[in-house]
């Protein structure tokens, strides 16, 4: 099929508050003028912050330009800023999209959409960017996402919560305290069979043929690479929920 490039430009002034009308005022984009030749250089490194009076006021983590990154390159785009210290700031997006061939194709709908609403999911990821990306992707198909920072939490959360409470677990394999395979292991042997019988799909940068055997062997249900592969882990999910 044909491909088209799409750019989206998003401009920010100097100042660039807007009030909201829901009983007070929202700063619905940063005041983007503290951006310096220096900070720019690091913008898109995760808990990256400018050092400035205005910045030190406001709270946040330093990751929503690491993860809107990360998402761009998820699909296959790329971003980048132009800014001006004291003037404003020019953030370009490009995507490529393919085109559709007719106005039938356009009207069809998208078999390879996704809605989870209604499903809940354990997350157990120990690195802070990629559980927010994880989640954000997540929560965009409607899932209802719980995170835990490692398999400890992870079995703890499962073992306390009502029976049926989650439908399905995301285990990072690599954590600190308990690792993946550990807390599979611990989940297997639950004396509650609903939660010991709940699918349990790895996500492990380690994709080599025994790292597969290894999550099989230990009772996972199935295995998906890092970083992200969306569409994979979309119809993975899907396949497992409808089993």
């Amino acid at each position: 099929p044909r491909r088209a490039q799409t750019r989206l430009r998003l401009r920010t002034p100097a100042c660039s508050c807007m009030t909201v009308k829901r009983g007070a005022s929202r700063c619905l984009a940063l005041e983007f003028n503290f951006m310096s030749d220096e900070f720019l250089e690091s913008l898109f490194e995760p808990f990256t912050r400018a050092r400035t009076s205005t910045v030190s006021e406001i709270q946040g983590t330093g990751l929503g330009m690491a993860i809107t990154k990360s998402l761009v390159d998820m699909m296959g785009g790329s971003i980048a800023v132009h800014s001006t210290e004291g003037k404003g700031s020019e953030f370009a997006v490009d995507l490529q999209f393919e085109v559709c061939e007719s106005s039938a194709e356009t009207m069809a709908p998208d078999e390879t959409s996704f809605d989870f609403a209604g499903k809940r999911i354990l997350l157990a990821e120990d690195n802070e960017l990629n559980q927010q990306i994880a989640v954000a992707i997540l929560e965009e198909v409607g899932f209802d996402v719980d995170s835990a920072i490692n398999g400890l939490e992870a079995v703890d959360m499962l073992q306390t919560a009502p029976a049926g409470y989650y439908d399905v677990v995301l285990m990072d394999i690599q954590m600190p305290v308990m690792d993946g395979y550990e807390a599979t292991r611990r989940i297997r042997a639950l004396d509650d069979k609903g939660k010991a019988a709940i699918p349990i799909i790895a996500v492990t940068a380690n994709a080599f043929d025994i790292d597969r055997e290894n999550v099989y062997d230990t009772g996972m249900n199935a295995h998906l690479p890092k970083p992200y592969e969306i569409p994979k882990m979309m119809a993975t999910l899907a396949s497992i929920l409808n089993e």
